[in-house]
């Protein structure tokens, strides 16, 4: 994948495929470095399947019998020269973190952040999203439930809500 948004929209089906009612993702861009991390609460990994989740032959799919997602993430942070990390607890969740070298030529670049969050909450309107993004000594939170206690009874996925956190995001992520 070319673009970390792209990364990122795996790693939340991902969670949403575990069960996850809270999806956080967070970005943060300081110090010569930008760290991902996808946090849920769905079922989590088993401790015996937990090890090997970034070999391309370990999947708990039963549609094919690689899983590249985990592994293309880990690869891509290292080749930067940064790191990649999985936690998880079974019935509490699963953290995955890349950390990615800011300045390196093989950082991809961010990508549609935008059309990914809207993918995500037009997909599984039901689902809690927390997104924070710092750069720059810039902070940006986009919180479903805030959006869901404001809007009342419309549902997320409307056309209007969704044709508006469009346009939102687009002018809020400029950071």
């Amino acid at each position: 994948m070319k673009e970390l948004s792209l990364h990122i929209l795996d790693i939340a089906e991902n969670s949403l495929a575990a069960g996850a009612s809270l999806v956080e993702i967070s970005l943060t861009e300081e110090a010569g470095a930008l760290t991902v991390t996808v946090r849920d609460n769905g079922r989590g990994i088993p401790p015996d399947i937990l090890p090997a989740v970034a070999d391309p032959f370990t999947t708990t799919r039963t549609t094919r019998p690689v899983g590249l997602g985990l592994p293309f993430w880990k690869m891509a942070a290292e080749q930067t020269g940064g790191r990649f990390s999985i936690e998880s607890a079974v019935g509490v969740g699963t953290c995955v973190t890349a950390v990615f070298v800011s300045g390196h030529i093989d950082t991809p670049p961010i990508g549609d952040m935008p059309g990914t969050l809207v993918t995500l909450v037009q997909g599984h309107p039901r689902v809690d999203f927390l997104y924070t993004h710092r750069a720059g000594g810039v902070d940006f939170t986009l919180d479903t439930r805030t959006l869901r206690d404001t809007l009342e009874d419309v549902p997320l996925d409307s056309p209007d809500v969704l044709a508006w956190l469009s346009d939102f995001l687009r002018e809020n992520l400029r950071i």
